[in-house]
């Protein structure tokens, strides 16, 4: 804040003219700042509302019976994830809300093992000298789960009492990613692992759950899954920072159903993957869950980014490369089409082309520990021969063959992408084709089988975000159930501007920080 000088006085009149013009400025960021917050309110309580009216419709529309049980979990999901950005609001726009009716909770089965862990007090002298007599006790139950098995977590938290002061003494509870919730961020891991890395939808888990003699209802999973998504997100935000410091990225999309609750019919949408250069030493993916395939969603993650983008040929990666953008081509997808020529006429051409091919990416097989200077030194003189002479090669052979054959096809992707196809051999960060990135789909085509269809645009991007943190892990030799575990049960007392040190690339289980500390 500006600070008013002490007398006014002693201040010209172009010292307050500057002083005016400055606190003007800050009351209109501030306006501007109250209206964002409230305008952001004003649409997530719309949101709210219509997400309400869509699980009640939902009971009557007509769905396939499994359709219509995914649409429901997503519809809880998204209701959680709402309400928890909605609360988060809350201060900065000093808007009240009546208070909601708790509903009562079960007790948890009997049958399962407890663990006690006991919260007291570091002294129990009070501050005025006497010593404090312990008078009872808060417990407070938590469901965790390590795979395979249920257990109970008994919070103990005693209370101490000063007969002299009056005063009575007990440890706070400690910070959950759910407030209040019943579920440990252990189950919260498991169930997270479970529907994003193993594609088990809830419904799923439900019966899982229920066979371990634990009954978890779909609707509380569904919310403990929204309000995760919420609390992981600028765990995923500032993973995408540090993706798009990197000045070689990987691109690739592939189609996912979202359904459109309206008419009970699904269009496709699409997860969009990026990841850093695979001859980086960073081993990261972002996930980004688009409404289509438009290239304005390419420039919208991008933003201002500028670097060499290794993709295939689809056309919505075009705008970019007229924005400073440097396209770098997949040598692997020029070589598909040979082989798929290959393999449906045994085409001698194809042949010689996938021959060629070979030389090349042996070559690569012997560069990857290297420095990008040795790799260049060493494409320059190796690869270009080979890709100069296949050029000149593929050129003639062009001018032989009918426009309209499969073998001019297959000649014509490479020729018409020779520049950047071959741009590696100029730049040693850049890797000779986009497999990296396909291998980070993967996971995502596999599972498309379980889940069938994202249930709402929210849902995909919450997915994104989840699979992002998941599949970020594994990359880097992390089991992604150890890791949601420890993230989750750090998150509330993390401070924001260390959010970085829970990123997937830099995560250290917090015993073995706590060592290091």
């Amino acid at each position: 804040m500006i600070q008013a000088p002490q007398s006014l006085s002693e201040c010209s009149a172009v010292q307050l003219r500057e002083l005016l013009v400055r606190l003007m400025g800050e009351l209109d960021h501030a306006k501007a700042e109250l209206r964002h917050q409230s305008a952001l309110l004003q649409k997530l309580q719309f949101e709210n509302a219509l997400l309400k009216r869509m699980k009640f419709a939902a009971q009557s529309e007509r769905f396939d019976p499994r359709q219509q049980s995914l649409l429901a979990d997503e519809i809880e999901a998204d209701l959680a994830a709402v309400a928890s950005e909605i609360e988060q609001l809350q201060p900065a726009v000093h808007s009240p809300q009546p208070a909601r009716q708790q509903p009562k909770r079960q007790p948890l089965p009997a049958h399962l093992p407890r663990r006690e862990i006991r919260h007291e007090p570091q002294s129990t002298t009070c501050k005025c000298g006497c010593q404090m007599v312990r008078i009872g006790e808060d417990v407070a139950e938590k469901l965790d789960y390590v795979p395979g098995v249920f257990t109970v977590e008994r919070h103990i938290r005693g209370k101490w009492a000063c007969a002299q002061c009056e005063t009575i003494t007990q440890e706070p509870v400690a910070p959950h990613v759910i407030d209040k919730g019943v579920p440990t961020a252990g189950l919260l891991a498991q169930v997270l692992v479970a529907k994003y890395a193993d594609h088990l939808p809830l419904y799923r888990q439900e019966a899982i759950f229920g066979r371990a003699g634990v009954a978890i209802a779909r609707s509380s999973l569904a919310q403990w899954v929204g309000c995760c998504g919420v609390q992981l997100q600028p765990l995923a935000d500032a993973l995408k920072k540090e993706v798009l410091a990197h000045g070689v990225l990987h691109a690739d999309e592939t189609p996912v159903a979202m359904l459109k609750p309206g008419n009970g019919k699904t269009h496709r949408a699409y997860l969009w993957a990026y990841a850093p250069g695979a001859l980086e030493d960073m081993r990261a993916v972002v996930y980004d869950f688009c409404e289509s395939r438009a290239g304005e969603h390419v420039r919208a993650f991008l933003g201002d980014w500028s670097g060499s983008l290794v993709c295939d040929d689809y056309a919505g990666y075009k705008a970019s490369f007229q924005q400073g953008v440097i396209e770098a081509g997949c040598l692997a997808h020029a070589r598909r089409k040979f082989f798929e020529l290959h393999a449906s006429s045994k085409s001698q051409i194809a042949e010689y082309a996938l021959t060629q091919f070979a030389r090349i990416y042996e070559i690569e097989g012997q560069l990857k520990e290297l420095q990008a200077e040795e790799r260049v030194a060493i494409r320059q003189q190796h690869s270009r021969p080979v890709l100069d002479a296949l050029h000149e090669w593929m050129a003639l052979q062009r001018q032989k063959v009918a426009g309209n054959s499969a073998t001019a096809r297959a000649l014509d992707y490479s020729l018409k992408r020779w520049a950047a196809l071959t741009r590696f051999v100029d730049d040693g960060r850049l890797p000779v084709d986009n497999n990296w990135i396909e291998n980070q789909i993967r996971p995502v085509a596999i599972g498309r089988n379980n889940w069938l269809f994202a249930g709402s645009l929210r849902a995909g991007q919450r997915a994104a975000t989840v699979m992002s943190l998941i599949q970020s892990a594994r990359l880097n030799g992390h089991d992604p159930y150890a890791y949601l575990k420890d993230v989750l049960s750090r998150l509330p007392t993390h401070p924001n501007s260390r959010i970085g040190e829970l990123l997937p690339h830099r995560w250290k289980p917090a015993l073995a920080s706590d060592a290091s500390v």
